[in-house]
Formats: C-alpha cells, structure tokens, sequence
C-alpha cells in the first residue's frame, strides 16, 4: 500500500485515482496524522501531495523530519517536493508563478524514475514557490525554461520530487511517472474496477427502509445518482426537478423523458418566480450560489412535509454531487475553499434531511462510466456538464429576466453552430458568459454601448484540468456574428483561452 500524506492540494483525490488506475492499493491520510500512520500501517512507499501553502507561511503545514528515516520511497509533489527541500537543507523561495502547461527537458533518463519518458515533453504547472537549492544528495532530472528544479532526486535514499502535478489529466507521461514511482516500491499491480453493485448495496444500508427524495436536473451526474438509487430501493425512491428557470431550453422536458425511459416518476417543482424574486439585486456570486442553496433545500423540505403527510417517512436527499464539487468547496480541511457548489459548500446549516450522495467520490468520466454500464443512451452520457446553479453563475451581476433571455439566446447559439460544425461532442463544455463589461460598437451607422459576451469552450478529462478548445477560426466568426446580430445589447464577444489552473470551468 502506498501512503498519501495530504497537505490540502485540490487534486490530493486525484492523485489516489490515478495509483488506482495502476492497480495500485492506495490510502489518504492528513499531515497530522502522518508519522503515526506510517508506523501502523507499514506503506512500501509515501506521496507528499500538493498543497495551497507556502513552505514559509506561519501556519504552513508540516511533516516531521522522522518522515525521510524509514528507509521508504518518497515522491513529494509541488509543495511535497518544496516541504522535503526545505526540511533536508535545501532551499525554497518566492518563485515566478506558474499555472498551466509548461515544457519539461529531461537532463538525466537514466534513472528508474524516468523509465519511458521522452526527452520533451508536456507537465502541468501550479506553484508559487520555487526549489532554488536542492539538500546535499538529489540531483536535477528534468527542467522547464523557468524552473530548473522541476524533477529532482536523491537516488540513494530513493526520494523524488516533481515540482509539476503528474496526477493531472493534461500532463504528459503523468501516469508513466507515477506506474515508473509504483515500480520502486515494488507494488503489486490490482485492477480496480468500479463496483456498481457495491454503490447500490451502500445506499440500501444508508436508507434503512426509508424514503429518499432526489435532487434530479437532468444532467448527467443526478440523473446517474438517481439510477443507481431508484436500484437500490426501487419505489421508495422519488425524484424531484425543480424548474428554476435557469436551465437550458427543453431541461424540463428531458428530464421528464429521461425518467420515463427507466421508469420513474419525476415530481416537478416550479420555482421560477421564486428564484428570480430571491436573486433580486443580489451581484456577489457565492451569495448566488447560497441563495440558491438555501432555496434549494427548503423546496425540499417541503415537498419531504408533504409526502409525510401522504404517509412516505422521508428522511434523505440524494443529490448528484461529484469529487470536483467537493475539491471546489473545499473538500479537505487543508484545502482552501474555490467556491461554494449549490449542493455541497452553498447547503445552509440546519439542514433537516441527511444526505445520500452515490457518486460523490467519482470524477466526471467515472460517472459516465458508470451511467454507460448502467445502459442510459450514449447521447445523454456525452451530454455537457451543466452548473446546478444553472444560468445564475454565467451571469455576472444581477439576474433578472432580460439577462437570462439573452444568455439563453446565446447558449443556443453556440450550440447550433458547434452542432453543424460537427464538433459538439468533441468539447467538453461550451458556454457564454454576461461579463458585465461593456464596449462600445457600431450598429446601422449608429453608435452602440453594449455588453461583452466571453465564450468559454474547454477540453477536459475530469475537470480538475483543462485547457481551451482550439477551434476553427469560421466556427467562432459564425458564433460571434450571431451572437452580437441576434442577442439584444451585445456589442462585442470575446474568447476566454484561459487554462485550469488558473481559473476554473465557470467564471463564478
């Protein structure tokens, strides 16, 4: 079993997914706790993850030197690789900020570390600080043009360090490293397949019997929740959509069909003027995102209030929630919080019902594995993601009922021409954003003072990386002609080719 020490990076999951992958057993610790879950559980290797502190800040957390005296192999990542510079002598500073994809030269292939790995090639970035002086006995393997410390190792004691994130979906040979770093501790291989029968047996036992109300949008991670939970406790199952108006056009009538198709019943709550009462005035987007949190949950405690009466012991909410929700709302307690998700950080704190959260473990393509081997229609698992809080978090400002009708014009739009370019399905999500910004144009010989619309349209595995999507340059003219001729007020459009990390899928 290999031993993650987590320093609160946001990929620490992912990290464990990737061993997993290998076939390798793997378990999560936090720094705390780390020198004594060595000692018990005896790991025949050590991974010090990432994390969002500097080595020099006042409450930066840290392990004891005891760590590098078991004779384990180690491998620190990013402030992994940063901790152990510092704690054997080396030196760290305030480097050059980098976030994203870099290239990496290989100065020394020799080693078993480097098995397999070309001489350039792709890493992905996200630091602040910077090794400048490595402890007497590592040695530099790989660089970058602005870090030199990037891959580094003390061959005798075995302990590695990459200053990059291998976990991450957008860095090449990633896995190459870690199954090369699997090898040195002599793992034995596993295949983990994901257990379906397993989910649905955990969801019976938390039920015990009683109702579970499900939160459904038609997306693809509740409506994969949901089947998993309508398996496991049949009719006392019972999916709720509330319609809040800032859905994409026909979410009503999909998830209505979607639900037929597996033959469940769907309760409909219409809550659009609700919605667009409470978001009134309101600009700051975790407030948003809290809002509708809090309404999101009181609708369902009163739909729970409702079937009570009608005889159904409901005690459960069953939400769709995924591992990115939870990274983003900060799912460690090293971690630093991203943003509130409308169904995990933005749950107001007297919440009556307990939660049931069947994939809240997987990334995004995990789901649509799952929902792939659960026989939902292929079209509807490459379905885009989509944010609970819908419409609200592409809205910078306000939302009121003519911003929304232009972002839906907009999202319409993008999808049409992404449709007939045949290259919908090959993005992992595309969107407009209302910016709040505006431009000056000008429109039948006259002037015009307009928004700006940003288009976002991203590649990504299991959106904890991603980068924009390069596409053709008719594609995003036809997109942006339509979108300033045919939505009301917009005066110019923008295209966002911003990585993750930095910026997340979503501007809010």
């Amino acid at each position: 079993m290999i031993l993650i020490i987590d320093f609160g990076s946001q990929v620490t999951h992912l990290i464990s997914r990737r061993f997993k992958e290998i076939g390798v057993k793997i378990e999560i610790v936090d720094y705390k706790k780390a020198i004594g879950a060595i000692e018990k559980k005896k790991p025949i290797g050590i991974i010090l993850s990432g994390g969002p502190s500097s080595v020099y800040s006042k409450n930066a957390p840290i392990v004891s030197k005891e760590i590098y005296n078991f004779n384990i192999p180690i491998l620190g990542i990013c402030y992994g690789l940063q901790l152990t510079a510092k704690l054997l002598g080396g030196k760290v500073v305030p480097g050059k900020k980098e976030y994203g994809p870099t290239a990496l030269q290989m100065a020394n292939s020799k080693w078993q570390i480097a098995n397999g790995l070309p001489k350039t090639f792709t890493v992905w970035m996200s630091h602040g600080d910077e090794v400048v002086s490595l402890p007497e006995g590592f040695e530099v393997l790989g660089s970058t043009k602005d870090i030199k410390t990037a891959l580094v190792a003390d061959l005798k004691r075995k302990i590695y360090g990459v200053q990059f994130h291998p976990e991450a979906d957008h860095t090449e040979y990633g896995n190459k490293i870690l199954e090369n770093f699997a090898e040195i501790c002599n793992a034995k291989i596993k295949i983990n397949a994901i257990n379906i029968e397993k989910i649905e047996k955990e969801i019976k036992n938390l039920a015990k019997g009683k109702y579970v109300i499900g939160a459904v949008s038609g997306g693809v991670d509740s409506t994969v929740a949901a089947v998993l939970t309508a398996k496991a406790i049949g009719k006392k199952f019972i999916p709720i959509f509330v319609d809040n108006g800032l859905m994409r056009d026909g979410t009503r009538e999909h998830v209505e069909k979607i639900f037929k198709h597996i033959g469940v019943n769907v309760d409909i709550v219409d809550a659009k003027k609700e919605t667009l009462k409470k978001l009134k005035g309101v600009i700051d987007p975790e407030e948003k995102r809290k809002i509708i949190g809090n309404l999101y949950i009181s609708l369902f405690e009163k739909e729970m209030i409702r079937f009570i009466k009608s005889g159904k012991e409901v005690a459960f909410l069953m939400q769709g929630t995924i591992y990115s929700d939870v990274i983003e709302s900060k799912g460690s307690k090293n971690s630093a919080n991203i943003k509130s998700h409308h169904n995990v950080g933005g749950l107001p704190k007297n919440m009556k019902l307990k939660l049931i959260e069947p994939v809240r473990n997987f990334y995004k393509d995990e789901v649509r594995e799952i929902g792939k081997r659960l026989g939902l229609p292929i079209e509807f698992i490459q379905k885009q993601p989509f944010p609970g809080p819908g419409y609200a978090v592409r809205i910078r400002g306000e939302v009121t009922k003519d911003r929304l009708l232009k972002q839906r014009i907009a999202d319409n739009i993008i999808l049409e021409e992404l449709g007939n370019a045949n290259v919908l399905h090959s993005v992992f999500q595309s969107f407009p954003v209302l910016t709040g910004a505006y431009s000056t144009a000008v429109k039948g010989d006259g002037r015009n003072f307009g928004e700006v619309v940003a288009l976002r349209i991203i590649e990504s595995k299991d959106i904890m990386t991603s980068t924009w999507a390069r596409l053709p340059y008719d594609v995003l003219q036809k997109i942006s002609s339509r979108i300033v001729n045919e939505v009301p007020d917009i005066s110019r459009v923008v295209y966002d080719i911003t990585t993750k990390p930095p910026a997340t899928m979503e501007w809010e």
